[in-house]
């Protein structure tokens, strides 16, 4: 068994006029939201073995202050193929994680984590900024990832609301 936690990156800042959308950084609302994260993942002993996150700017400070705000002590491992691409470049790279990691946190954008997840739980959800799906996936190793719909959607959080709309651990 391993365990996905897919992070939407925090409301980002769009005051930069011109900046290119990997450098946009996070409004003050998605560095509050992302700290709150953080802290729902230890408080609810969701600390991950291994943090992985898009190289935007944007979701690379979301997981700076999850990282800072759960515990974990870990790298953070960033992932180009997390932005701007497709659902089998995605499972791609998640096959390659390494197999001694239970339970991973992945870090990107939308629409391809909503995609994600109705990929791996034939569960549509809808993922705003900062929010968090946990998929518990019936695998042995993150080699077979490419098998879909098989996976439950165990927790699906809102930083705004922290409403539980799957079974609460």
């Amino acid at each position: 068994m391993k365990t996905l936690l897919i992070l939407r990156h925090g409301k980002s800042s769009w005051k930069e006029e011109g900046l290119a959308d990997h450098e946009r950084p996070l409004a003050a609302r998605g560095k509050r939201e992302s700290l709150r994260m953080g802290e729902e993942l230890a408080r609810r002993r969701l600390v991950p073995d291994l943090v992985v996150s898009s190289p935007a700017k944007r979701a690379r400070s979301t997981a700076r202050r999850v990282i800072k705000a759960s515990g974990y002590a870990g790298e953070l491992l960033l992932e180009p193929r997390f932005y701007l691409t497709d659902l089998g470049t995605c499972l791609a790279a998640l096959a390659a994680l390494p197999q001694e990691a239970g339970m991973v946190l992945i870090i990107g954008h939308n629409p391809l984590w909503e995609e994600l997840v109705y990929h791996l739980t034939r569960q549509p959800v809808h993922l705003p900024t900062a929010a968090l799906a946990v998929v518990d996936l019936p695998i042995h190793t993150w080699a077979d990832m490419t098998s879909s719909g098989e996976g439950s959607l165990r927790l699906l959080l809102d930083p705004k609301t922290l409403t539980v709309s799957q079974n609460d651990i």
